[in-house]
């Protein structure tokens, strides 16, 4: 049937059929299910008077949605508007602005400067653009510095850059310019940076946070391939040698690949042949023997590390075990091209003959102590591999007086964000619910307000931008965030000190429970370390016999000296 009409709106849903679209006479720019059709800037298609919001055109957000909206039908009226994120941008890069020249003109300026961006439709890099932030540095400028724990990553405008991996060697930096990239290995491992990295010449560097570039590289196939080729190549380099020329790495590149793993995946077992290096980029692995019948755990090693040498340089079958602790994602290399890598770099090989002696005299020495294995066993089974930074309590040396948690809560305006009795428990070690700080933090994942952040010092916070969505309680596999009410404003000391009004000390928690009012907007809160806070967290600071300790996933062996005071 045929029916005449003005306009017809169609609502395709969060994934719109592609035969359908194409049928209509629209065009994508390649057969990647991914692609998106490209659009002009009032998001009329390739086919006139057909215009596109939404999923369809890359914005999958409802509020997406109804700005493009708003804006096509004053298109349509013939009233050209500026977009929606026109003032935004404006505002955010408008010092970069020459005469003569108008936004478009530096949209366009940065698409050609950055081919890592040239795959993107107009409106996908307008929108990557609002997430991001420039920066105009001078010469010498530091733009982070090795072992921060921040994971944004950057992109040279204009200028340039020089990397400094080895501090002890200052001479031996990587200088890149414009176009290039970095800050890919902080992003893609979560861990600490790896190297200084301080502008070569004045700079213009764009820096765009984690989650932006995560849907970034999910969303345009041609990112993705360009990072993990890049990555490739600088992270053999970072985590093996820095000195490895190309003609070195060759080889290896042409039979490299990136594996990932799941959670207690296996790699290899025990009485395995050989069957190459493994690179972990992300992510960690248990290692572990059959000792007495039973597979006990003798080591864990977080990304930035390899395993699977020791059968090589032996020449040996598998020695041990290795499962993937969380999620995993390696590099994969062959053994007899590593084997050929050694022998091109003999810092290479000392350090690797080095690890090797030590992962021996570890396993020896655990093979002795067991149930130190098991310890390490037990937190990885509570997802402790993910995390950066963790709280545990010895209850050998705890006396149940909770000063850890009513410290919590007086720092933090009444609100505790440790449960200390909460949380499971294996000889004697103790894992409360509170923030491990995850890697890869679940919380921040799905946050509308792009509240939660990582600080330079790896720790993982919610700042006031919150709106109580709940995204992040219920991300959190470990039920360490909450809501809570803002904190009601409450009599000072001296109220109490001299008029017996307001909470005295250790009475915050209780106040703020009588006080708060049912209609009073309920925000997320977490353990934020006491970031801001001189001394550390004060959950630690507060135990009177040392039973609460903050550590790191590499000091899981330290926990061995809790087991053996048992």
């Amino acid at each position: 049937a045929e029916v005449n009409c003005d306009r017809i709106i169609a609502r395709l849903g969060a994934i719109p059929p592609r035969k359908f679209v194409e049928s209509i006479g629209i065009e994508f720019p390649n057969k990647d299910p991914s692609s998106l059709p490209e659009l002009s800037p009032k998001y009329e298609s390739n086919k006139k008077g057909i215009y596109i919001v939404g999923a369809l055109a890359g914005f999958p957000l409802i509020k997406q949605a109804m700005n493009q909206g708003y804006e096509v039908v004053e298109f349509i009226e013939g009233n050209d508007i500026k977009p929606a994120d026109e003032p935004l941008l404006e505002e955010k890069f408008g010092s970069l602005l020459s005469e003569g020249k108008n936004l478009d003109d530096l949209i366009s300026y940065v698409r050609s400067q950055v081919p890592l961006l040239s795959g993107l439709t107009g409106l996908q890099l307008r929108e990557f653009l609002i997430d991001s932030t420039i920066h105009v540095l001078n010469k010498d400028d530091v733009v982070f510095e090795r072992n921060d724990y921040t994971n944004s990553f950057y992109m040279i405008v204009d200028g340039g850059v020089n990397i400094l991996i080895d501090e002890d060697n200052p001479d031996n930096t990587v200088t890149l310019s414009n176009g290039e990239f970095f800050g890919e290995i902080g992003l893609i491992a979560g861990r600490r940076r790896s190297a200084t990295i301080f502008t070569s010449e004045p700079s213009v560097l764009l820096e765009s946070p984690r989650r932006t570039m995560i849907k970034l590289i999910n969303s345009v196939k041609s990112v993705e391939k360009t990072m993990n080729e890049v990555a490739l190549v600088r992270q053999l380099r970072t985590y093996l040698s820095s000195g490895l020329t190309n003609e070195a790495l060759a080889p290896v590149l042409q039979t490299a690949e990136i594996k990932n793993y799941k959670p207690g995946e296996t790699f290899f077992n025990e009485g395995d042949d050989e069957d190459g290096v493994y690179l972990i980029r992300k992510g960690s692995v248990t290692v572990s023997r059959k000792i007495g019948g039973k597979e006990i755990v003798i080591a864990y090693v977080p990304a930035g590390h390899y395993i699977g040498e020791m059968a090589l340089l032996n020449n040996q079958k598998r020695n041990a075990t290795i499962k993937a602790a969380i999620n995993t994602e390696v590099i994969w290399m062959d053994g007899e091209r590593f084997r050929d890598l050694l022998d091109t770099s003999d810092e290479l090989k000392a350090d690797v003959e080095k690890k090797l002696l030590s992962r021996l005299v570890e396993g020896e020495s655990m093979e002795h102590r067991p149930d130190a294995g098991n310890i390490i066993e037990f937190l990885v089974a509570q997802g402790v591999g993910e995390a950066t930074d963790i709280l545990l309590i010895d209850e050998n040396l705890c006396v149940g007086c909770n000063n850890c948690e009513t410290a919590c809560a007086e720092t933090h305006e009444g609100i505790s964000r440790l449960n200390r009795e909460a949380g499971p428990t294996y000889n004697a070690v103790h894992v409360p619910t509170s923030c491990r700080h995850c890697e890869h933090p679940h919380c921040m994942s799905d946050c509308p307000a792009d509240s939660i952040h990582r600080s330079v010092n790896g720790e993982v916070f919610i700042d006031d931008k919150c709106i109580g969505c709940g995204n992040c309680e219920r991300n959190c596999p470990y039920g360490v965030i909450h809501m809570a009410a803002e904190a009601a404003e409450k009599p000072g000391l001296f109220s109490w000190l001299l008029f017996g009004s307001g909470p005295g000390p250790g009475e915050n928690k209780k106040w703020n429970k009588d006080h708060a009012k049912e209609d009073m907007r309920k925000k997320a809160v977490k353990c934020d370390m006491c970031k801001d806070i001189d001394g550390g967290a004060s959950c630690v600071r507060a135990c009177p016999t040392g039973a609460a300790i903050r550590v790191s996933p590499e000091k899981f062996f330290s926990l061995s000296e809790l087991a053996g005071r048992n």
